[in-house]
C-alpha cells in the first residue's frame, strides 16, 4: 500500500506543476501568489485522491504511458491558465503529449515484426512416437469439473463457496486437475474471511472421485479489498506489468500457492513478453518475484496459457509483417481455438513437463486442413513449431471435432481436448468425447492424415489397442517409430490371453524366447485359435514395445 501512496503523491505532484500556473507577474487585480499556492495544493490533492483510488480499484501497472490521456488534459489546462515563457513551454508540452497519444495508439501498426520476433519457434517435423504404456493426461477439464461440483457436499458452510477456476498440474508425480473452493459473494467473503481448501482429482483416470483437501486460503481471487488477490499483487508490486489470470499451484506437500505470469511491454503500452512470475503464499500473502529460470521445481505452469495464446498469434499472424497479416496474408496461419484453457491445452510428455499445444490452420474459409502445430514449454516459455510431414495433408482439430459429431449424431455427443500426439509413427487425434450432459462417454482417436482410420473405446489404452489394429488394416506401419524392422521369429507358445476389443479379438502371447507379442483375429482369424504349447511361425515389428506387433502369423499343425 505504501508504494501506491508514494506513486499517487508522485503523479499528484505531476498534475499540480502542470496545471498550475506558476510563473506570474505582478498583478494590478489583486490576485496574489498565496492564491496560486492553495490552487497547487488543492490540484495536489484531487490529483492525489483520483490516482489513488483509480490505481486501487483498476489494479492497473504504474507506468507513465498509461497516464497519457491524463497528461493530454493536464497540459492543455495548464498552457490555457499560463502566461507568457510558460504558456509557450507547457504548449510544447501539449503537442509533445499528442505526440505520445500517437505513438501509444499507432504501435499495432509498426511493432508486428518485433512481436513476431519475440515469439519466434525452432521448427521440426514430428514429434517422437507414443505408444499404450504411457498414459495421456485425457480426462477432460468439463467432465473433471462437474464431478467436483457434485463432490462439494465436503465443503463445510457449502452456501458459501462456489467452485473456483480449474487446472491441471503435476503433484507427486501424478497429473491432476486442482480448483480452489471460491467465495460466493461479498457478505460470504465477510462472514467466512477465508476460504476452506481445494478440491483435486486424476487428469488421467476418469474413474477417480474429487477429494477436498483443506487448507485455508485468505488471498484468493473472489476476496474483496486488499485480500483480493490481484488487489494484493498490485499493490505490493505495482510497477510490474502482468497478462493473464493468477493461477493456483500445490507443491507436493499439498501447500497452495497463487502465481501470475510478469514481463515487459513490447513497445508503447503494446505486446507482451513474458520475464517470470510472481509467487504469493494463498494464506499469508507473503509475495515473491521469481524470473523464469529460478522457477521452484513443483511450479509447472510459469508461463500462462493467456500468454501463450497471445505468442501464437504473434507467431501465426505477423510472419511478414501488421499489413501482411491484414490483407495479403502470405505464410499466415491462425492458431486453433478450440484448447481448453485459453484456446490452448496443456499436455505433458514423457518426463512429466508440461507444455501447451495449439494446432494452426489456413486463414482461408472452408478449410479445415493443419498447417502446423506448436509446443510451448510453461515452464521456460520456450516453443516448437512442428510442420507435419509436408507429404501428407493432416486435418486440423475443427475437422477432428465434426467427424465426432457426425459420427454420434443420433446421441447429440461432442469432443472436447482434441490434442495431436504420434501414435506408433502415425499423427493422430486424441480426444475425450462428452455427452449432452458434460458426462465422458468415450475416447476418440483419428488419423489426421488418413480419417478414415479412426476407433473409440471406453479408456485411452483401450482406444489405442483397437488403433493399432486399425492402422494394420489400413495400410499403415504400426511401428511405435518411423524405422522399426520387420523380423521373422518361430517359437513355442507358453501363456495366451484373449481379450474382446470392439468387433474383434486381440490376442496376446508369450513365446519361449521372453517376448510378447500381439495380434488381432481381424489380421489373423485363426488367431482365435492360439494355445498354449502351439509351435508358431510369425513376423513381427521389432518396435521395442512391451507387446510387439504382429503382421503374419503360422500355426503349425492347423495351416
Amino acid at each position: 500500500m505504501t508504494k501506491l501512496l508514494i506513486a499517487s503523491a508522485v503523479i499528484a505532484l505531476i498534475a499540480s506543476v502542470l496545471v498550475t500556473p506558476l510563473i506570474t507577474k505582478k498583478r494590478e487585480d489583486g490576485q496574489s501568489k498565496k492564491v496560486i499556492g492553495y490552487f497547487f495544493i488543492g490540484v495536489f490533492v484531487l490529483g492525489f485522491l483520483a490516482t489513488g483510488i483509480t490505481l486501487y480499484v483498476t489494479k492497473i501497472d504504474v507506468n507513465w504511458l498509461v497516464f497519457w490521456p491524463a497528461i493530454i488534459l493536464l497540459t492543455l489546462v495548464g498552457a490555457l491558465l499560463a502566461s507568457g515563457i510558460e504558456r509557450k513551454i507547457k504548449g510544447v508540452l501539449f503537442l509533445a503529449s499528442l505526440g505520445v497519444a500517437v505513438y501509444v495508439l499507432s504501435a499495432p501498426l509498426w511493432n508486428a515484426n518485433e512481436k513476431f520476433k519475440s515469439s519466434e519457434m525452432k521448427e521440426e517435423v514430428e514429434i517422437k512416437p507414443f505408444d499404450e504404456t504411457q498414459t495421456p493426461a485425457s480426462v477432460p477439464p468439463k467432465f473433471a469439473r462437474n464431478k467436483m461440483k457434485k463432490a462439494f457436499g465436503q465443503v463445510p458452510n457449502t452456501s458459501y463457496y462456489e467452485l473456483g477456476r480449474l487446472q491441471i498440474q503435476k503433484v507427486k508425480g501424478e497429473y491432476v486437475y486442482i480448483a480452489p473452493v471460491e467465495f460466493s459473494g461479498f457478505f460470504k467473503w465477510m462472514n467466512g474471511g477465508t476460504t476452506p481448501g481445494y478440491f483435486i482429482m486424476s487428469a488421467t483416470d476418469s474413474a477417480d472421485n474429487p477429494k477436498f483437501i483443506k487448507e485455508e486460503m485468505k488471498y484468493v481471487p473472489s476476496a474483496y479489498l486488499n485480500a483480493n488477490l490481484e488487489r494484493h499483487i498490485r499493490l505490493q508490486h505495482p510497477f510490474l506489468i502482468f497478462y493473464g489470470d493468477v493461477q493456483l499451484e500445490v507443491d507436493d506437500e499439498g501447500k497452495p500457492y497463487y502465481i501470475r505470469s510478469y514481463g515487459e511491454f513490447i513497445s508503447a503500452r503494446n505486446g507482451f513478453d513474458v520475464k517470470g512470475i510472481v509467487l504469493v503464499d494463498a494464506l499469508t500473502g507473503k509475495s515473491e518475484v521469481i524470473k523464469l529460470d529460478q522457477i521452484p521445481e513443483f511450479i509447472d505452469g510459469a508461463v500462462s496459457p493467456e500468454t501463450v495464446s497471445l505468442q501464437n498469434s504473434y507467431f501465426g499472424n505477423y510472419v511478414h509483417g501488421f499489413w501482411n497479416s491484414m490483407f495479403g496474408k502470405k505464410d499466415v496461419k491462425i492458431p486453433s481455438d478450440e484448447g481448453t484453457e485459453s484456446n490452448v491445452s496443456p499436455i505433458f510428455d514423457e518426463k512429466g513437463d508440461m507444455y501447451y499445444f495449439t494446432d494452426f490452420t489456413s486463414p482461408k474459409e472452408g478449410v479445415d486442413s493443419m498447417l502446423g502445430y506448436s509446443l510451448t514449454n510453461a515452464r521456460t516459455g520456450d516453443a516448437t513449431y512442428y510442420t507435419g510431414n509436408q507429404d501428407s495433408s493432416y486435418m486440423d482439430s475443427q475437422g477432428n471435432l465434426q467427424i465426432i459429431e457426425k459420427k454420434f449424431i443420433e446421441k447429440k455427443w461432442n469432443g472436447e481436448m482434441p490434442v495431436l500426439y504420434n501414435f506408433y509413427g502415425e499423427a493422430s487425434w486424441l480426444t475425450a468425447v462428452l455427452d449432452s450432459n458434460g458426462f465422458l462417454q468415450n475416447y476418440f482417436i483419428v488419423s489426421a492424415a488418413n480419417p478414415e482410420i479412426s476407433v473409440y473405446a471406453t479408456t485411452p489404452k483401450e482406444a489405442l489397442k483397437l488403433y493399432k489394429t486399425a492402422l494394420s488394416r489400413g495400410g499403415n506401419t504400426v511401428d511405435g517409430s518411423s524405422s522399426a524392422e520387420e523380423k521373422q521369429i518361430s517359437g513355442k507358445v507358453l501363456r495366451v490371453y484373449k481379450e474382446r476389443l470392439g468387433d474383434f479379438t486381440t490376442v496376446s502371447f508369450l513365446l519361449n524366447n521372453g517376448e510378447n507379442y500381439l495380434v488381432s483375429a481381424e489380421t489373423e482369424p485363426l488367431a482365435i485359435y492360439l494355445q498354449e504349447g502351439d509351435e508358431v511361425i510369425l513376423t513381427y515389428g521389432d518396435t521395442g514395445e512391451q507387446f510387439l506387433p504382429v503382421r503374419s502369423l503360422i500355426i503349425r499343425g492347423l495351416q
